[in-house]
């Protein structure tokens, strides 16, 4: 916890996958937590850590817009229930765990947590390392940390919980810089002609968003380059497909070039001639899903 010593006990927090909450004592502690709406109380927290969570927003996602006119002390008693069960989580009174852990304040509470408790916390840093990476051109670096960054999720995020419509607006949001992390890797992969690795992984996404136009660029353009011209074609038609016949609207401009370039198997979808990046550029809309090699160095 923030504010706790050092010789405090340390949770590892989960919220990238199944909600889970252990300590070095072992095993999920979060199981003994069955009630579901501290749980509910426990993963706002979480995902604000450090910061208030007002009871309007608690509210909210218990209850919806319906609360019940014992709505204050209700909450009050939920918060009770979660300060006990993190202090037995933390071997600490249910008074420590007012005074350090879950805070009260003037609005709603804030759970104190600590670098490195939480599974969230440690993809967005090494997300952030891997897009500081991206735009110093070190793409090999880049690779490793997106990766690891998407290494740190085990499933979908809260995939155990019913959630309200708070925590249903965190996990889409989860869920898109997941995505971006994933694209961004991607684009590494491509730009080192490592594009025989992609088209498995881009064939469920793309089934996954039929309509992302950049996931599609990114497939079409690793099964080109992996000497899969017509899969490549088979993929925009079926984009197509989805966009006119969901928004009646065809393809960008940008992903129509790029199959045109590819019906006529234009050799600066290789990647191989560096001379005329500018040119390449110019003529796909200068789209980073197309993922040009860099010159080496």
């Amino acid at each position: 916890m923030s504010s706790g010593s050092d010789s405090a006990v340390r949770m590892e927090i989960q919220v990238l996958g199944s909600l889970a909450l252990r300590t070095p004592h072992g095993g999920n502690l979060i199981d003994f937590l069955t009630a579901p709406k501290p749980r509910k109380i426990i993963a706002l927290l979480v995902l604000q850590a450090n910061h208030v969570v007002t009871t309007a927003a608690m509210a909210r996602e218990l209850w919806g817009d319906n609360p019940p006119a014992s709505m204050q002390t209700t909450l009050q008693t939920y918060v009770l229930q979660v300060r006990k069960f993190l202090g037995r989580a933390l071997c600490r009174t249910s008074s420590e765990v007012a005074r350090d852990v879950l805070v009260t304040k003037f609005s709603g509470y804030q759970l104190n947590l600590r670098q490195g408790e939480v599974d969230l916390h440690e993809f967005e840093r090494l997300a952030a390392e891997g897009r500081k990476a991206l735009a110093d051109g070190f793409d090999e670096k880049a690779i490793r940390l997106l990766t690891g960054a998407m290494e740190v999720w085990s499933g979908p995020p809260l995939v155990d919980m019913q959630v309200g419509p708070l925590l249903d607006a965190e996990i889409r949001r989860l869920e898109e810089s997941r995505l971006t992390v994933l694209m961004q890797r991607n684009d590494a992969k491509l730009r080192l002609a490592l594009h025989h690795e992609l088209p498995g992984e881009l064939a469920g996404l793309v089934s996954q968003y039929p309509m992302h136009e950049n996931l599609h660029a990114q497939y079409m353009l690793s099964l080109y380059r992996s000497g899969r011209c017509s899969d490549a074609l088979v993929v925009f038609r079926r984009l197509r497909e989805h966009l006119v016949g969901e928004l009646g609207l065809e393809p960008s401009l940008r992903l129509q070039r790029l199959h045109r370039a590819m019906l006529t198997a234009d050799p600066l979808l290789d990647g191989a001639d560096f001379t005329e990046v500018e040119s390449l550029l110019d003529r796909f809309g200068g789209a980073p899903a197309l993922a040009v090699p860099r010159r080496a160095g």
